[in-house]
């Protein structure tokens, strides 16, 4: 029971920081440096990392729903956009599996988090100038490819993976509504390989009732959170633009970094 506020804090942050451009592993990062907060276990963290999938399932059903219809009747264009994000997931798996120790290494460094972080308020800052003019060039392969290749960047903690596949498309120029589009369907790949994997690591792992429990608990909190982190996100962002999120990047990343550096 005591353990119940840990698994339900630790689902809130996953799915707020998930969503909204600020680094949900810079935040997980910071959470244990800081304030001594244990990082979740591998079941715990493949449930939070459910939690989220299902907020983006749920929030984006219509185009997760008509995008599937579409490719099962072969519509080209269709099958056309399930090209791009297969293109776009590809780098994040390869730089995944490729260096795998090196990502795990960098949790271990609060100082490359922060430093990061103020990388992922450089990339906000930029993409303002794709939102200002509004876009509108159509993905296409070299776009896609950029965009998982930024997204690949972001195994890397203080890196925000909505953060950066959303500035890269905005800088590339494409329009507001297709680059959030296409990195939100983008991260199901990713969120749910990232799961799976978490709960394959598991293993033959035993649980009690009450572990159980907490590990559901901390999954619903990062449903809850993660949803509404998604609608967050989108109404400042047609109404705020970044701004707000590259400055509290900047903002944390640096006191982090003084703050660590003493």
């Amino acid at each position: 029971m005591q353990e119940f506020p840990r698994y339900i804090l630790l689902g809130l942050v996953q799915g707020l920081t998930e969503f909204l451009p600020v680094s949900s592993s810079a935040h997980l990062v910071f959470f244990q440096h800081f304030l001594r907060l244990d990082p979740p276990g591998v079941v715990l963290e493949g449930a939070l990392h459910l939690g989220t999938l299902l907020a983006v399932l749920v929030y984006f059903r219509q185009e997760v729903l008509s995008l599937t219809s579409r490719v099962l009747r072969g519509e080209r264009g269709a099958l056309r956009y399930l090209g791009l994000l297969a293109l776009g997931t590809l780098p994040v798996a390869v730089v995944g599996i490729l260096f795998s120790d090196e990502v795990e290494a960098a949790f271990g460094s609060v100082r490359l988090a922060a430093g990061l972080l103020l990388v992922t308020a450089a990339f906000l800052a930029a993409a303002e100038v794709g939102l200002r003019k509004g876009g509108g060039l159509p993905l296409g392969l070299s776009r896609a490819a950029a965009i998982g290749g930024a997204q690949a960047l972001s195994l890397f903690p203080g890196i925000s993976r909505s953060g950066i596949t959303i500035s890269t498309a905005l800088i590339l120029g494409v329009g507001p509504e297709d680059a959030v589009r296409f990195s939100f369907l983008l991260s199901i790949p990713a969120i749910a390989g990232a799961g799976a994997f978490a709960i394959l690591g598991a293993g033959g792992t035993s649980l009690s009732g009450a572990e159980l429990l907490g590990i559901a608990l901390g999954g619903a909190a990062a449903f809850a959170s993660g949803l509404s982190a998604i609608k967050v996100l989108l109404a400042l962002l047609y109404r705020r633009g970044l701004w707000p999120f590259a400055l509290y990047c900047f903002v944390l990343g640096l006191v982090v970094l003084l703050v660590a550096g003493t």
